[in-house]
């Protein structure tokens, strides 16, 4: 897949948007709640997929550290929450993934916009991960996701 470069128009010191959304177990999870707690918000494109897969898994591998840190990890996708159910049972994944049908935490998070798969345009979730600090605001921003290292890269700006 062609990975151009997205503006994302959010940046480090910004304000993290809040958003109240609905989780794998079914609870309803509010960022501004959250406050207190780094937080990694991730965004992928869709479940059970080769590179979403593998960035779960690796989020899922390094999760004792990340808690460990003090860091909540927080899966988001527009696939519906049993999409998400069947995801986390699969690979076992200890941290919510959050269903965002209705596209509203991806468009207010600027991750949502046209790629390129094989020659062919259409709209979809730019795999994009914000770190949050403890008072809500954004501190890191990466936009060129390796799947495979991106929970190392993560944990590395935790330290």
């Amino acid at each position: 897949m062609a990975k151009a470069d997205i503006e994302i128009g959010l940046k480090g010191g910004d304000l993290a948007p809040d958003f109240k959304v609905t989780a794998t177990d079914g609870t309803t999870v509010q960022l501004s709640a959250l406050r207190g707690h780094v937080v990694v918000l991730y965004f992928y494109p869709k479940d059970d997929t080769p590179g979403c897969t593998k960035e779960a898994c690796s989020f899922r591998d390094a999760f004792a550290e990340f808690k460990r840190h003090g860091a909540v990890v927080l899966g988001v996708s527009t696939d519906p929450v049993k999409s998400h159910v069947k995801f986390t049972e699969k690979f076992k994944l200890p941290f919510q993934l959050l269903a965002d049908e209705s596209k509203a935490i991806v468009e207010s998070y600027k991750v949502w916009g046209e790629k390129t798969f094989m020659g062919r345009k259409y709209m979809g979730t730019h795999r994009v991960t914000y770190l949050i600090g403890r008072d809500g605001r954004i501190l890191h921003v990466w936009t060129k996701v390796k799947p495979e290292q991106h929970a190392e890269e993560v944990l590395a700006q935790l330290v």
